[in-house]
């Protein structure tokens, strides 16, 4: 079972070949905006979601909480210079889109909120399924 901390939401790790990836990540994502907003996350460091599946991880969230989201660092986080996080909707049918992580906190405030919702995100990302800003 994934640690639910009902103030914070899961950041799991899923690719375990690349402690300096991970440790680079988890600086990334620790880093205020320039308005001082930071994602409100719970990392999970545990080789026993290595490889695992994200809709898997967000069915087993979502059915004992109330979880609204889901970030995942998996290989392609892991690997490219951006680290795209995978943000999953633990709600069926579980969509899925990436973000940078210096955008993470408007995504992880505004739908741990209920400020806005997770299509609002999805609908936003560029032609590569990344968030990376609003266009006007």
């Amino acid at each position: 079972m994934i640690p639910i901390d009902g103030e914070r939401t899961p950041l799991v790790r899923t690719d375990f070949s690349d402690d300096h990836a991970w440790e680079s990540v988890i600086d990334a994502v620790s880093k205020p905006s320039v308005h001082g907003f930071l994602a409100n996350l719970n990392p999970v460091n545990d080789h026993r979601y290595d490889n695992a599946d994200p809709v898997e991880l967000a069915k087993e969230a979502d059915s004992s909480t109330d979880l609204t989201l889901l970030i995942v660092a998996d290989s392609r986080t892991m690997s490219e210079p951006q680290m795209p996080l995978l943000c999953v909707d633990p709600i069926p049918p579980g969509g899925q889109f990436r973000c940078i992580p210096a955008e993470l906190w408007g995504v992880e405030n505004n739908v741990s909120l209920a400020n806005m919702d997770f299509g609002e995100f999805a609908s936003a990302v560029d032609a590569d399924g990344v968030f990376r800003e609003f266009k006007d």
